[in-house]
């Protein structure tokens, strides 16, 4: 069984932050982490516990999820807590930003950014930092994965075949098949590019929407989603969530894609109007949706759980024990650089 930080080297930035935690200064560093008087705000559990055992044992480590009212646990440690360790999920709004005076940075356990109030980080000289890179494989693989998961059924086929009697009368009905169907991607950066190269594996025409044309790629561009929409059988949303993309998949959108067309969102919740989606999957609208994202999380549509067009995963384009080792590994490289005055591995702000 291979060890945590073995499961970490296959990352690109591994040999990074291992020259963190084994070439930094050890008598500086043990002096740091062994002690007391740096407080961290954890602002949520986070999978695996390596990430939380790790801050535990080497910084004053205080657990946001566990005071209620949350006043009990920021006004007497508010001059204490001079990081903040956040995901996806809750990060560091102006509020809490505002609560803690004496805070210096904050080390996103997690590639996307909407969750921080990077203006007001900005404003008071708050470090931020995050994990770029390493989910990339594990969400491409996603994305794809929920396309064929969709295309042919899986879910129902799994279930077809747990009745048991019901595959004794009669053959599963026919699905679509992935090869050669026309592939859109709202997004093309590290993610999108990646989904790219893995379905022109299965021969599809390519195509991608984003702020402005890319010089290096001979996809096909578009410079309207309604546009690539309309010129794709499959869309996937995997660009960042900013108010010019929220709710970038609207009626209009949907209504292009049309009763045929496939959305795969592995972006975030609030990049889809969740209440046209669910109307347009209900009517039969739309062919069909891969989520792993929702606008509410962890709520998703109750209208959705009886359609056997529609697969739902619970946010998990991260989740291989892989990835959020090696996630885990740089939120704690950042700190401890941070704290050592050496320059972090992958600053924000």
């Amino acid at each position: 069984m291979p060890t945590k930080r073995e499961d970490a080297s296959t990352h690109p930035l591994a040999s990074t932050i291992k020259l963190v935690f084994h070439c930094l200064p050890q008598t500086a560093s043990s002096k740091k982490m062994d002690s007391n008087s740096i407080g961290v705000l954890m602002t949520c559990p986070m999978s695996p516990p390596y990430l939380e055992q790790e801050l535990d044992r080497r910084y004053r480590l205080l657990r946001f999820w566990k005071f209620p009212q949350k006043t009990e646990l920021l006004k007497p440690h508010s001059q204490e807590i001079r990081a903040v360790v956040g995901n996806a999920t809750i990060g560091a709004n102006a509020e809490l930003i505002d609560a803690l005076p004496k805070l210096e940075i904050v080390s996103s356990y997690s590639v996307g950014l909407d969750k921080i109030d990077l203006a007001k980080c900005k404003d008071r000289g708050i470090k931020v930092t995050y994990t770029p890179d390493l989910i990339t494989d594990d969400a491409a693989d996603l994305g794809i994965a929920l396309i064929l998961a969709v295309l042919r059924k899986i879910r129902g086929c799994d279930l077809f075949v747990r009745r048991g009697p019901v595959w004794k009368n009669g053959d599963f009905q026919l699905t679509s098949k992935f090869t050669g169907k026309s592939v859109g991607i709202i997004g093309l950066g590290r993610i999108g590019t990646a989904i790219a190269k893995r379905a022109e594996a299965f021969d599809c025409p390519i195509s991608y929407y984003s702020r402005s044309e890319k010089a290096d790629t001979n996809y096909k561009y578009y410079p309207s989603v309604i546009d690539l929409a309309s010129n794709c059988q499959i869309l996937v949303v995997t660009c960042s969530l900013t108010p010019e993309t929220r709710h970038i998949i609207n009626r209009e959108v949907i209504d292009a894609l049309g009763p045929k067309g496939v959305l795969i969102n592995i972006g975030r919740g609030p990049h889809v109007d969740e209440a046209e989606l669910v109307s347009a999957l209900v009517e039969g609208r739309l062919g069909g949706a891969g989520l792993d994202v929702f606008e509410n999380e962890p709520e998703a549509p109750e209208e959705l759980f009886g359609l056997d067009n529609v697969v739902l995963l619970p946010h998990v384009g991260s989740g291989t024990i892989e990835t959020r080792t090696a996630m885990a590994d740089l939120v704690l490289g950042n700190l401890e650089a941070h704290f050592l005055n050496k320059p972090l591995l992958t600053p924000v702000v």
